[in-house]
């Protein structure tokens, strides 16, 4: 169920509030062109500043619109385990295929603390779990040993792996066994990834072209790195310049050229400045995305 290519869904916004018409659009668009699953309020959904109750609406929506046509991995990660609790249980209430749990930000937990967290979550819940192990972000690493006590607990399936160290996907083979998921939290060298061991990305450019990102995904799935490697030619400026500055500010760009929604973030993100937008521009043109 969770291979291919998953993009970080954007949450667009119009006037301040939710924009459910583009949303519910964003779904069906997205399943048109071939994205394998969908993970709403994530980062690049921006969780972090939405209120709980937006955060459960969009992950409802998601989950109606999609009608089990593709997986959603529901966002429902914190630094406090009770509220993430909160997160998966709603998740879990209204239908999605499993939640993405991040590692605990801010707060540094060691790594006991981590799979308290995380022990917590699978115990309260019957929702399958992603770990998200994110160390740019979140300022803790959980190392491939501790990925591998949490794997012995049925209901913890996978990991969306933003090291950026190819290595690791290796490396949890060992510890977290073959059937283990590894998914990709970094664009830039998902290809890669998949040959390591990987099965999938979790990705932010695939919020702007989720056909070129699911046909990468493809061709790794079925070996033909030749093929990928063409692909990722095509990608590889718009990797770059969609995270010149926060990745979502440039995905919303992107979608905007598109007309799929506007670039409206929240504080204190800003929409691009002009340079970035000449950046995408050109990268959406490389693409085949803009004429």
């Amino acid at each position: 169920m969770f291979k291919g290519s998953f993009p970080a869904l954007v949450t667009p916004f119009k006037n301040g509030a939710l924009d459910v018409d583009a949303l519910k659009h964003l779904v069906e668009w997205h399943i048109e062109q071939g994205s394998n699953g969908l993970v709403p309020m994530g980062t690049t959904g921006e969780s972090p500043t939405v209120t709980h109750e937006e955060h459960e609406e969009t992950i409802e929506i998601v989950v109606k619109a999609a009608a089990g046509r593709i997986p959603v991995i529901a966002g429902a990660g914190s630094n406090n385990t009770a509220e993430s609790a909160r997160y998966i249980a709603f998740a879990e209430k209204v239908g999605a295929d499993a939640a993405l749990v991040v590692t605990p930000y801010y707060n540094k937990p060691t790594q006991a603390g981590m799979i308290a967290h995380f022990t917590a979550l699978h115990d309260n819940s019957n929702l399958p779990i992603i770990i998200y192990n994110i160390p740019g972000r979140s300022a803790v690493d959980m190392t491939p040993e501790t990925m591998g006590e949490l794997a012995k607990l049925p209901r913890i399936i996978g990991v969306k792996d933003a090291t950026g160290d190819l290595a690791r996907v290796c490396m949890q083979r060992m510890t977290c066994g073959k059937d283990f998921i590894q998914i990709s939290g970094e664009d830039a060298t998902a290809h890669g990834f998949n040959a390591q061991g990987g099965v999938g990305c979790i990705s932010v450019t695939a919020n702007v072209a989720p056909a070129l990102c699911s046909e990468l995904q493809a061709a790794t799935l079925a070996g033909d790195y030749a093929k990928a490697l063409e692909i990722q030619d095509r990608l590889m400026p718009l990797h770059k310049a969609i995270f010149t500055e926060p990745g979502l500010v440039g995905a919303k760009y992107g979608l905007s050229k598109l007309g799929l929604c506007s670039e409206e973030v929240r504080s204190p993100l800003v929409t691009l400045t002009d340079g970035t937008k000449a950046l995408m521009d050109d990268a959406m043109r490389h693409a085949g995305l803009l004429s």
